[in-house]
């Protein structure tokens, strides 16, 4: 049954990626999902069944627009620090610690981090992540860690785990 799921997921994300419903192109999407699905089904995650719950679907959709919310207010603050005469930055990396268990998760959460301007995630040890921020406003670990990973943690808690 998760191997269908799967098969499935690929041949709607082929249909997405063609959108066209012609015979030729319903015939070579199938064909590439099953043989993607047979060489590459055991690397799926086996929690990504869950994903598909429809209260997972509501958090991962306010997600989005969290997500887009703080990409776009990053995107003046960076341009602000570039158009300022005087770079107001201070650039490093810091050790944050998230909560999340799930390596499905992890990634998300890294990957939002790195797609803010700003930010890049720069390696994940356990559960503490090591980022590159512009503009370090604190010394404090616990406040880092607010203002970066926080905002995006609870929401990934509540769609992943």
């Amino acid at each position: 049954m998760k191997r269908f799921l799967y098969f499935l997921i690929l041949l709607v994300i082929w249909l997405l990626l063609t959108w066209s419903l012609h015979w030729q192109d319903l015939v070579v999407g199938v064909v590439i999902a099953l043989i993607a699905q047979l060489l590459l089904g055991d690397i799926f995650p086996v929690g990504v069944v869950r994903v598909f719950n429809p209260v997972r679907f509501f958090w991962l959709f306010t997600y989005t627009w969290v997500f887009f919310f703080y990409v776009i207010k990053a995107n003046f603050d960076v341009a602000y620090r570039v158009l300022n005469l005087y770079m107001p930055i201070k650039p490093g990396i810091v050790k944050v610690r998230t909560k999340l268990q799930t390596d499905m998760a992890r990634t998300f959460l890294a990957n939002s981090i790195t797609l803010t301007p700003g930010t890049l995630s720069v390696d994940m040890v356990g559960d503490h992540l090591y980022i590159h921020w512009i503009n370090i406003v604190s010394e404090d670990p616990e406040k880092e860690t607010e203002i970066i990973v926080r905002r995006f943690e609870k929401l990934l808690e509540r769609i992943f785990e």
